[in-house]
């Protein structure tokens, strides 16, 4: 079974503070320039040196204009600064892909490097007018302001119905060179694990291949962000961008093959996770993370059908929050995931933090358990549903959260 505790794999990796600023060589400053009406939306992260540059993007065929000049700009595998506004999506204006163009020429004669490397992002309303003026006046202030210890401000910046910041960082060693990786996220509702359904921001200061650092990034998006659902809609804006600037010396990995590149992968996964959880326990309204651990399955794309469409069921998610362990809603939402199983052999586990569990399901038949016990596990900050197959080695996590009235009132009125 997965624990959702920061773990040093193999005691490889360190825990450390600093978000994007964490690795050498990366400034950031968030500001309030006008997007919104009190809050920083506004955020900047700036690496001294060009950077190796990777991306993955919503899949949704309604995309941000700024997601489309990203892709551009991001084509030759390089990049040295990401701009993110905060209030306004600027998905769906006629001149949308202008501004956005704008905003990366506005940002490069401010940093004195070329636009086609600057990665430039938006999050917040669809459909409403984006005026370039914010950004003009912005600019030179977020310019002037970053900083090495600037990591807060941005991921501060980078928020919508967030109720906090997201952050992560690490620190490892790469054939006896310390090597950093730091991120940070938002997102909270528009969640659905079709990549990407969030923002995320990941820095390193390893020297990597983009192609490589793009193959790391894929795979990793697979097991993290991809592995979350809030209220099971994917976003027109959303993705998850790393830069990485060679600051800290390492033999550059060139190769899957390269000694340091398991590593690097599985401190990049660390990192992912952590900003994925994050998100799922910041979901709109939402008061109970669930984690959805299916184990013990003939193939891994079995086990991430089953975990996937288990923390994406509304009715699963509504009777977490009503504290009510139908399990009916659980076996329904295992039926239809496409998984390959035997209902005959499965057994369901309900799991509050402090390892005290309940069997609800055993031989696939629904038990007569404990209700009581059932209702106190089910009001825990955090529940694991784990899911027994017994039909091979292979498990998968999923990462969601309880689905609330608050959802409601907050979606409800979003726009206005």
């Amino acid at each position: 079974m997965q624990a959702n505790t920061k773990q040093k794999p193999e005691q490889q990796l360190e825990w450390i503070e600093g978000n994007v600023c964490a690795p050498k060589g990366f400034l950031a400053s968030g500001i309030h320039a006008g997007f919104k009406r009190r809050r920083k939306d506004l955020a900047l992260i700036y690496s001294e040196q060009l950077c190796s540059t990777a991306s993955v993007y919503t899949q949704n065929k309604v995309k941000g204009a700024p997601l489309i000049v990203t892709q551009e700009h991001s084509a030759n595998g390089y990049a040295q600064a990401i701009i993110c506004n905060s209030g306004n999506a600027n998905t769906c204006n006629a001149n949308g892909i202008e501004i956005a163009h704008q905003v990366c020429e506005l940002l490069g004669e401010s940093l004195d490097v070329s636009k086609e490397d600057v990665i430039v992002a938006s999050t917040g309303v669809i459909g409403q007018p984006l005026d370039i003026e914010p950004f003009k006046y912005g600019i030179p202030e977020l310019v002037d302001k970053l900083d090495e210890a600037g990591d807060q401000e941005a991921a501060e910046a980078i928020l919508t119905t967030d109720t906090d910041i997201k952050e992560s960082a690490v620190a490892f060693e790469i054939e006896d060179t310390v090597v950093k990786i730091g991120g940070m996220s938002k997102g909270s509702g528009m969640i659905h694990p079709n990549m990407a359904t969030m923002l995320g921001f990941v820095t390193t200061d390893a020297a990597i291949e983009p192609e490589i650092l793009s193959m790391a990034l894929k795979s990793v998006v697979k097991d993290t962000f991809n592995m979350i659902s809030v209220d099971g809609d994917t976003s027109t804006n959303d993705i998850v961008t790393v830069l990485a600037n060679a600051e800290a010396g390492n033999a550059i990995i060139d190769s899957v093959e390269h000694s340091g590149y398991a590593i690097f992968k599985e401190a990049l996964h660390q990192v992912c996770k952590e900003l994925a959880i994050a998100i799922a326990e910041d979901g709109e309204g939402a008061s109970t993370l669930i984690t959805c651990n299916v184990l013990e399955a003939s193939t891994e794309h079995d086990a991430k059908l089953i975990a996937k469409e288990v923390i994406s069921s509304s009715l699963v998610k509504t009777a977490v929050h009503g504290r009510d362990a139908n399990v009916g809603r659980l076996l329904c939402a295992i039926g239809y995931s496409g998984a390959e199983f035997d209902q005959q052999s499965m057994d369901i586990y309900l799991r509050a933090e402090n390892y005290q569990s309940i069997c609800v399901c055993e031989a696939g038949s629904i038990l007569s358990f404990d209700e009581e016990k059932a209702f106190e596990i089910l009001g825990t900050d955090q529940l694991s549903i784990d899911i027994y197959l017994y039909r091979g080695q292979e498990k998968a996590t999923a990462w969601g959260c309880d689905l609330t009235y608050d959802y409601v009132k907050i979606n409800s009125a979003y726009r206005t």
